[in-house]
């Protein structure tokens, strides 16, 4: 981040999101991705608990990225009143410090960035593991990020159609929306269709079971399973992580509390059958094998993700005068 003497960088949510596009989330994802499997990049122990208020989730993801000179740790969570009032269920603040010195370098929104950070780790996994020749898209769940991740997965591939289901079909239309405006054919099915028709499909939604069957997905898929994060979400069958060659963003929190851990703790899976995915993108690993090969990807969303895309956004803010300063 450039260095100036004004104090502390102020970068706001609306800031944040007109100057970070898709582009900028995927190049910085990508890079922590990299420094991460170089070991020039660590994540901190998450803390992640329920408050016994408002039946929220609060904690912190912090690290250190060595190789982008980036500390800072993300602080926030879940507060699923929210939307009532008009308000993201997801809130959360980047606080980014200097590490020759631990000054207080930057404050930045975080509820934008988590958006598209977490869509930039699914299209950086469709980029480097789904077979070139994919064309239709899957969505399992139409919520907020469902959004997000649905723009940033159709510029990996020459996508033919979109194919979704979700729990609560009334909030399909979101995605039929952005279809449309993007040209792409829809259409809303069952999970099985969707299994049967889908060459990538993206999970992205709160369960706490199995919404897909191992023997409904079809040889040469690509799945990024984006919304377990938390010890007993569960979005797929476990069967279908022991058919698949599974990636992760990191081994560790797959198999604690992303969709890992419960084909681990049944022991149908070991830590050492997960690669982090950043191996692939440092080609010191193949990726993809064959064109019938299951690839997916457990993307937990790792704090240095958030620090990445914070920095970035600093460092624009800054360049193009658009941060706030404060002194403390």
């Amino acid at each position: 981040m450039t260095t100036q003497n004004k104090g502390v960088a102020i970068v706001s949510e609306a800031v944040c999101e007109a100057i970070v596009g898709r582009p900028e989330a995927f190049t910085a994802v990508e890079n922590i991705f990299a420094a991460m499997a170089k070991n020039d990049a660590c994540n901190f122990p998450v803390v992640r608990e329920a408050i016994g208020h408002a039946d929220a989730l609060y904690g912190f993801k912090s690290g250190f990225d060595r190789a982008g000179q980036v500390l800072g740790v993300k602080s926030g969570g879940y507060w699923p009143g929210n939307a009532a009032n008009g308000l993201t269920n997801h809130q959360s603040t980047v606080i980014l410090f200097d590490p020759d010195t631990g000054k207080l370098k930057a404050l930045v929104g975080g509820n934008y960035l988590t958006a598209v950070r977490t869509a930039a780790s699914s299209a950086v996994s469709i980029a480097h593991l789904a077979r070139k020749d994919a064309k239709v898209l899957g969505m399992v769940g139409a919520g907020h990020q469902s959004t997000f991740q649905l723009r940033a997965a159709v510029e990996q591939r020459n996508f033919e159609k979109v194919v979704a289901w979700n729990p609560h079909p009334e909030y399909l239309p979101r995605l039929q929306a952005v279809c449309e405006e993007l040209g792409l054919p829809f259409e809303a099915v069952s999970r099985e269709t969707l299994g049967a028709q889908a060459d990538v499909i993206i999970t992205i939604t709160s369960a706490f079971e199995p919404l897909l069957k191992k023997d409904w997905i079809k040889p040469g898929t690509h799945i990024a399973c984006m919304g377990t994060d938390t010890k007993g979400k569960q979005e797929v069958d476990p069967q279908l992580l022991v058919a698949a060659t599974v990636f992760t963003d990191e081994t560790e929190q797959s198999v604690t509390i992303g969709e890992a851990q419960h084909a681990v703790g049944n022991g149908s899976l070991s830590p050492s059958d997960i690669t982090p995915i950043g191996e692939v993108i440092n080609a010191s690993h193949p990726g993809r094998r064959s064109d019938d090969e299951i690839t997916l990807f457990d993307g937990t969303g790792v704090g240095l993700q958030d620090l990445a895309v914070a920095s970035a956004a600093a460092e624009l803010a800054i360049a193009q005068n658009k941060a706030d300063w404060t002194e403390l």
